[in-house]
């Protein structure tokens, strides 16, 4: 074999496996750095926070041999908010997790909170977002760049261009498992999944949430944000919510080995007979073990009436509200079978990013625990 030949060989072989193995790729964001500190209080610094708890949840996620992290910043350094979503966009990440610290004019406010991107008027939500968008200040031009915006001005604050609908499902299922490791690995207040308009997320093209982990500004909080101990709690409750949700929502593409194709032959009617009997069998299981399936096809901050002209013609429509989101259902059904029909169904009808959505004793479960 000549060189070339060898040379070109590798090289088809390098693009086989990498195109035979992908890897859930999580981008993580320091929020803030360099000249920007943040929320200063009591000698803690958001940035420094931010920093140190970021690093830590990557070095957890860098175990996993599926996983591949991509950071915005590993050092104190200023890094614009448009840069921040290009870094993330470029490298076609699967999640965008940007984590900061609350402050308060109050410090007797504490606990945790995810947000989504969305349009809010509530006026904490709409507080919070200016303080975190303040940043684009620092930046040269940032008028002309973010057309316009004004920090200061909560119409600025809820008019950001955004396609609010998109990712959106992923997003609060993300945010929503970060508050409930919260829970499970800090003995801080969970204050919920919110929505507001900031200028991070705006351009992100794949699910992404905002991470306030406590309130600098609340001295015993703060001395938990700043300390080794509360960073590594919050390191693992953000790697455990970010784990949760690969196994959830993605799938390894491995290479399959080849089926052996074998000749057709003629079912007799005792056959048919038979095949149906399973079918029916396995149905009657799932439905005995009290597994529903539904579409999740939609969230939103608004609450629709369940007409089908709202949901593009499809009928059977269910909705849940959760903290301040309103979750849309199509369908509900014990057969994954016909789940899965109607998910492609859902699909046709313009709800790409539907996903369907097992229910046990009233509680959401894992797809792969409602198969087995």
């Amino acid at each position: 074999m000549t060189k070339l030949k060898l040379l070109v060989f590798l090289l088809l072989f390098s693009i086989t496996i990498q195109s035979q193995t992908k890897k859930f790729k999580v981008v993580l964001d320091a929020g803030h750095g360099g000249k920007d500190y943040g929320a200063t209080y009591h000698g803690n610094i958001e940035k420094k926070i931010a920093l140190n708890t970021v690093l830590k949840v990557g070095e957890i996620l860098a175990k996993e041999t599926n996983v591949e992290v991509v950071y915005t910043r590993k050092t104190d350094v200023f890094v614009e908010l448009d840069q921040r979503a290009n870094i993330a966009n470029k490298s076609k990440g699967h999640l965008f997790i940007s984590m900061h610290c609350n402050a308060n004019d109050n410090q007797t406010a504490s606990g945790n909170e995810t947000y989504v991107m969305g349009v809010t008027r509530n006026a904490a939500n709409l507080e919070v977002a200016k303080k975190e968008n303040a940043v684009v200040t620092l930046e040269s031009d940032y008028k002309i760049k973010y057309d316009g915006f004004d920090p200061k001005s909560p119409e600025s604050v809820m008019g950001i261009s955004i396609m609010q609908e998109e990712n959106i499902q992923q997003s609060i299922d993300i945010a929503g498992k970060v508050q409930q490791a919260f829970t499970k690995f800090t003995s801080s207040k969970n204050r919920g999944v919110k929505q507001a308009g900031f200028l991070v997320l705006r351009k992100i093209i794949m699910p992404r949430v905002l991470i306030e982990m406590g309130f600098v500004s609340n001295k015993d909080e703060g001395a938990f944000l700043n300390s080794t101990e509360g960073q590594n709690k919050l390191a693992e409750a953000i790697a455990k919510a970010i784990l949760e949700y690969r196994d959830d929502f993605f799938k390894l593409e491995t290479p399959e080995t080849p089926k052996k194709v074998e000749p057709k032959k003629e079912l007799t009617k005792k056959d048919e007979l038979k095949k149906t009997d399973v079918k029916s069998s396995t149905e009657n299981k799932i439905a005995i073990e009290g597994v529903t399936f539904k579409i999740q096809i939609s969230a939103s901050g608004k609450k629709l009436e369940t007409f089908p002209k709202n949901f593009n013609g499809l009928k059977n429509i269910s909705v849940e509200k959760e903290n301040a989101i309103y979750k849309y259902f199509y369908g509900s059904t014990t057969s994954l079978a016909t789940a899965k029909q109607l998910l492609e169904e859902a699909k046709v009808k313009g709800y790409t990013s539907s996903f369907i959505v097992p229910i046990k004793n009233g509680k959401k479960i894992k797809l792969s625990e409602a198969i087995k």
